[in-house]
């Protein structure tokens, strides 16, 4: 029997309000808190919760931004010339994603989403490589080339399997006791809350799921370790969707050029604009003013939220929606969906959880970078008792 395993589940988008109410793990790891996430998405979240750092140190933030001299992408122009309906699919853009992130070595997530295809060689996507890997950070390291460094055997999510395949590998990690430190990441929660919104009775069955899913991890690891530390957390929450908005139609009836006066990138909740002449920036700025649904983010705010890029790498204006807001069609996708997350960090449904089963978690774990102070003091532990 070994000492000791650290223990570390990240459920995506099980946010403190969808819980609160909910006695989801009060036996397993009754300790819980309310954690501020990040000003982003979980292209932002996951890499600041592996790094302990903020967007502008480790610079994963948003995926696509333009930068036409560095666009890897000049090839797919030519399918600007098939008809929408194939390539606005969701299935044939499966397919090309699948395609292109093999063609271009990416390792990390990859999508082409919604992007237009005329203008896509205008862009550059942010995540060639992958959080979850030792050198996989745009910027800075992470827990994972910490735990290389400190020679502390430890499992980690393949996210390309099935949830189930990942429950399989950590408990025959455990059965076999190769590890010292696990990260697993479940994503089904956030993909069923993208669907069906945050008050379908699916939700407690979901997360009854993972609750007798940490159970069996637990009761086995604790047959062949001495010790087990367990914390469960997220990375952001989820906000239902009541309130459609088609921002894009109203930039494009000012009559200016994508491309020649202007670039955007239309995420779900936040329009990302870049100024190519004179003059483009003021009739953006003064129809942005005019829309009641969301707000530009003024300088200081992004710096309060560790989220401003100096040159505008990310967009050299960002306009955010209000919760419940959902920008459609954007260039995440045509159609609707019932709850999305990427609000203002403040927002109810924003707030992420921390589970532990231990009360010895520092007070100044208040945040979701904070979360990789627990796992770099973990690794420290481990180190030190080799």
């Amino acid at each position: 029997m070994k000492d000791r395993l650290s223990l570390f589940i990240m459920i995506d988008a099980c946010g403190w309000e969808i819980v609160k109410n909910h006695d989801f793990l009060s036996e397993i790891a009754p300790h819980r808190r309310k954690l501020e996430s990040v000003f982003g998405y979980s292209s932002t979240c996951v890499p600041s919760i592996l790094s302990g750092r903020w967007p502008d140190e480790h610079y994963n933030w948003c995926y696509f931004v333009y930068d036409p001299e560095n666009s890897p992408f000049r090839s797919l122009s030519i399918l600007r010339w098939l008809p929408t309906f194939i390539t606005s699919r969701r299935i044939v853009r499966r397919i090309l994603t699948k395609l292109v992130k093999t063609g271009l070595g990416f390792r990390g997530y990859f999508d082409l989403y919604n992007i237009p295809f005329k203008y896509i060689h205008l862009f550059d996507f942010t995540e060639k490589k992958s959080p979850l890997k030792p050198n996989g950070m745009n910027r800075g390291a992470n827990i994972f080339d910490v735990l290389e460094s400190a020679k502390v055997p430890y499992y980690v999510t393949d996210t390309l399997a099935p949830e189930e395949e990942h429950l399989r590998q950590l408990k025959a990690d455990i059965e076999t006791e190769r590890i010292d430190f696990a990260f697993q990441y479940w994503a089904g929660l956030d993909g069923l809350l993208h669907m069906v919104g945050n008050d379908s009775p699916e939700i407690p069955l979901k997360l009854d799921h993972y609750e007798k899913w940490i159970g069996e991890v637990m009761d086995l690891a604790k047959q062949h370790y001495k010790h087990v530390d367990l914390h469960v957390f997220s990375d952001h929450g989820m906000a239902n969707c009541d309130v459609l908005l088609d921002l894009r139609a109203k930039v494009d009836e000012l009559g200016l050029k994508f491309g020649v006066d202007y670039a955007v990138v239309y995420d779900s909740t936040m329009a990302r604009f870049w100024f190519l002449k004179p003059g483009s920036r003021e009739k953006i700025e003064s129809l942005l003013d005019s829309i009641p649904e969301g707000r530009t983010m003024p300088k200081e705010e992004l710096q309060r939220y560790r989220a401003y890029f100096e040159g505008g790498d990310f967009g050299e204006l960002i306009w955010l929606a209000e919760e419940g807001i959902l920008i459609v069609p954007s260039h995440m996708g045509e159609r609707p969906i019932r709850a999305m997350h990427g609000y203002h960090p403040t927002d109810p449904q924003s707030y992420a959880t921390l589970f532990s089963n231990t009360d010895q978690v520092p007070e100044d774990i208040t945040h979701i970078p904070h979360i990789c102070k627990l796992m770099e003091q973990a690794v420290r532990d481990h180190a030190e008792k080799k």
